[in-house]
């Protein structure tokens, strides 16, 4: 009944496949099996970064790539410095995956394409003969003596001396945790755009802007970030909005996604100098029309576009026939709060393409980061999502399966 070279990997994930191969690359005989409940294996990496799956990002430094999680960054300290950035790189290399790193840092394949790296995952678990076990859903996890039964959806039960638990934001992989002792943080969605209904907005869906800053408040909690914004049919996306909603994920859930939003559409310059740059416009060009001369692309600082230049005269009801010379600077005052303190409030939580990254899951305390082993349950190790860690958007969350799942796997197979 007790296998002591046998070990079951609950999730047919990133972070459960890199922890089985992790395993069966130390090469001791130990027997490996996933458990993938659905019929189908890999699916976020498949549809992860628009089909293309960002593999990580190019942070190399640990202390740096800790930043980028409004959760567990503090613990994955350790992990980074054991299983790095580089490490995964040269980790998919040698399996013959070219990667690229585009200009945001973001790391792709060179294909362009998920299935690349779903396929390096799949074979190369094939070629180290781990047992791959789909449409098997687990109900239950009993500790008995020194082995672990696990119970599938078809009656059937199978014992393991130790259990990696990588099974995503699945709220049964919660449950099978919390009947082994482990307590768990409520899991909520992050990473998600903002649904804002104001006429500013209407009807510029496309329009970007290519580095603001956000203020969120969120009853009298404060929340900032910077980078780039991009207006949507429903409201606001682009990295600036989806970062800020990771970082205030939990307060935005409890508050019901209200929050105000206010955006300095002109980063790093205040009030008073926009104020004094229309000055000098008005001033410079006298018989110059408001409406048809946006002043911002004439000045050396980040360009406002245009439509959005049209929108600010609309709601300001300038005349068309309104020279710069004859604007009152009431008007100059007004244009400037519009570009540095643009103010919307958030109504609700729209998607982010077709991922989604949950904040929550098993509390971090419960868990040795050295080894990713359980303090409360030895032999149960956990991987991935399945813990309450989650990254921003740009290939930080599969860093994190990749360094837990390395982890995982070699401490739960030595």
């Amino acid at each position: 009944m007790n296998n002591n070279k046998s070990l079951a990997i609950i999730g047919g994930g990133a972070a459960g496949y890199f922890a089985a191969i992790a395993a069966a690359e130390l090469n001791n005989g130990c027997n490996i099996e996933i458990f993938e409940a659905s019929t189908k294996v890999l699916s976020k990496v498949l549809i992860s970064g628009g089909g293309r799956c960002n593999v990580t990002n190019h942070t190399l430094d640990p202390k740096i790539l800790a930043t980028k999680y409004p959760r567990g960054g503090q613990e994955l300290l350790g992990a980074f410095s054991r299983f790095k950035v580089q490490d995964t790189l040269e980790w998919f290399e040698k399996k013959g995956v070219k990667l690229k790193v585009e200009k945001d840092n973001r790391v792709f394949p060179i294909t362009d394409s998920s299935s690349t790296i779903a396929d390096c995952l799949k074979n190369t678990a094939k070629s180290l003969n781990i047992k791959l076990n789909i449409n098997s859903k687990v109900t239950s996890i009993n500790k008995v003596d020194e082995s672990f039964r696990i119970n599938l959806a078809n009656n059937e039960e199978k014992y393991f001396s130790k259990i990696i638990l990588a099974s995503g934001s699945q709220q049964k992989g919660f449950e099978m945790a919390k009947s082994l002792g482990h307590s768990i943080i409520n899991p909520v969605p992050s990473l998600f755009t903002f649904e804002i209904k104001s006429p500013v907005l209407e009807g510029l869906s496309g329009v970007s802007f290519e580095d603001v800053e956000v203020n969120l408040k969120v009853k009298d909690k404060a929340f900032k970030n910077t980078g780039p914004l991009l207006i949507t049919h429903w409201g606001l996306s682009g990295p600036a909005v989806i970062v800020l909603s990771a970082i205030a994920a939990r307060e935005l859930f409890e508050n019901d996604y209200k929050a105000n939003l206010k955006i300095n559409l002109l980063l790093n310059k205040n009030f008073d100098h926009v104020y004094e740059s229309l000055l000098k416009i008005k001033l410079e060009n006298p018989k110059k029309m408001v409406v048809k001369n946006n002043p911002f692309s004439m000045l050396n600082f980040q360009n406002i576009p245009n439509s959005f230049w049209t929108r600010i005269t609309e709601l300001l009801e300038i005349k068309e026939n309104l020279i710069w010379a004859e604007t009152p600077n009431k008007t100059l005052k007004q244009i400037t709060k519009y570009v540095i303190s643009l103010n919307l409030e958030v109504s609700g939580k729209g998607k982010f393409k077709e991922e989604f990254v949950t904040a929550g899951g098993i509390n971090l305390k419960e868990v040795d980061f050295k080894t990713m082993e359980s303090k409360i349950c030895p032999g149960l190790f956990f991987a991935g999502e399945v813990l309450d860690i989650d990254g921003v958007t740009g290939g930080f969350n599969f860093q994190a399966a990749w360094s837990t799942g390395y982890i995982a796997g070699h401490s739960a197979s030595s």
